[in-house]
């Protein structure tokens, strides 16, 4: 099989399979992409989750463009992000095309078991990573003191600056062996072009649409909404929120019932503008611009900030930040497993699930993915009988 096929087809998997949120998405990449296929080290693989935890945008879904990216440049990114956003895009801009009500189309047993199989993927990824970049008393408490900060607070700017923070205080306990000169990256063509984009986007669109074509101020809010936006999709909904329910295009109760659908199926949360593309335009031009503006952004700032990222984590001072940026990493994923053990009813049976499907995935490396339609077929044939 063609490699960029193959690398298609894993994601379009992924985006079919992947329940449980950005989090989760970061653990289901890494048990596919490094535990199984070994395509990076964690070493590699945590370089590139804290660089999207740096930067605005959905930060799974810049993971999966990096991983494309490395495997294939442009065109194994372009295939990476569409074979993990197009089956909740669809499905979203099906909804919303439709006026669906999106209420009970999915078992209340297999929404327990797939609340079960992501935590117990994001588990598995909180005991890998931290026996890999938690090596010393420092990175323990840098870990720790991530992941209890984000448990108390919810300011989407915490993650960013927490990682900056770990970062810098490694480096303040490791001055007399690194030294901190360093040139500074020279800006790659790529870079300015990418960036341009991005500030552009930003720039220019509010003014286009509000004096030369008022058609585009719905894909200027999208695009605002997707470059503004630290610390995963859930955060996107006060933005959309207020360019579309406050606007009067989209009903509240509209509104949530669409986000519930985003609740209920794989892959990004950021395909939820699919379905507020359709409800607003009816068609699926309407789905598919709403997606693709809420996209743009974080592809733009993620590629111009990457030949820089590249450049400058060469270096013995920036490796030895990154060192502690990516305990503190560690401890982002505790925190969002602890919040994410928080929003989901606590149950002995919950638990249960959650045991069995780690041991599945741990001890015997079976996929979560398969995890995941097992679960399907044990839930639609039990709620048969």
């Amino acid at each position: 099989m063609p490699a960029n096929i193959q690398l298609f087809l894993t994601f379009l998997r992924l985006g079919l399979t992947s329940f449980g949120g950005p989090v989760a998405h970061l653990g289901f990449f890494r048990e596919e992409f490094v535990t199984r296929r070994r395509w990076f080290s964690e070493e590699q693989y945590a370089d590139k989750v804290a660089l999207c935890q740096l930067i605005p945008g959905p930060a799974s879904s810049q993971v999966g463009l990096l991983i494309g990216y490395a495997r294939a440049g442009y065109l194994g990114a372009m295939l990476a992000w569409l074979g993990f956003t197009l089956p909740s895009a669809v499905l979203l801009g099906y909804l919303g095309i439709t006026l669906s009500n999106p209420e009970n189309l999915i078992p209340e047993l297999l929404l327990s078991l797939l609340k079960a199989i992501a935590l117990a993927v994001v588990l598995q990824a909180v005991i890998g990573m931290a026996k890999s970049f938690c090596n010393s008393r420092l990175h323990w408490v840098l870990m720790l003191t991530s992941a209890v900060i984000l448990t108390l607070t919810s300011t989407p700017w915490m993650t960013p600056l927490l990682l900056v923070a770990a970062g810098l205080v490694t480096l303040l306990g490791n001055q007399e062996s690194v030294s901190l000169q360093a040139k500074a990256p020279k800006p790659s063509i790529g870079s300015v072009f990418w960036l341009g984009i991005f500030f552009s986007g930003l720039v220019l669109l509010p003014v286009v649409s509000t004096t030369i074509n008022p058609a585009l101020e719905l894909i200027s809010d999208f695009y605002r909404a997707g470059a503004l936006v630290f610390g995963g999709g859930h955060v996107v909904l006060p933005l959309l929120a207020d360019s579309t329910v406050h606007a009067g295009l989209v009903s509240p109760e509209l509104f949530i019932s669409g986000y519930g659908a985003a609740q209920a199926v794989p892959g990004p949360l950021f395909t939820f503008s699919a379905f507020l593309g359709g409800v607003i335009d009816g068609s699926v031009l309407g789905a598919t611009l709403a997606t693709l503006a809420i996209f743009l952004p974080a592809v733009a700032i993620l590629f111009g900030v990457r030949p820089i990222w590249e450049a400058v984590k060469i270096y013995p001072a920036v490796r030895l930040a990154i060192a502690g940026a990516n305990a503190a990493v560690v401890g982002v994923l505790l925190a969002a497993l602890l919040s994410m053990m928080q929003q989901t009813t606590a149950s002995i049976e919950l638990l249960g699930y959650v045991a069995v499907a780690f041991v599945l995935i741990e001890r015997f490396k079976v996929p979560a993915w398969i995890l995941v339609v097992a679960a399907a077929i044990a839930s639609y044939d039990l709620g048969s009988l």
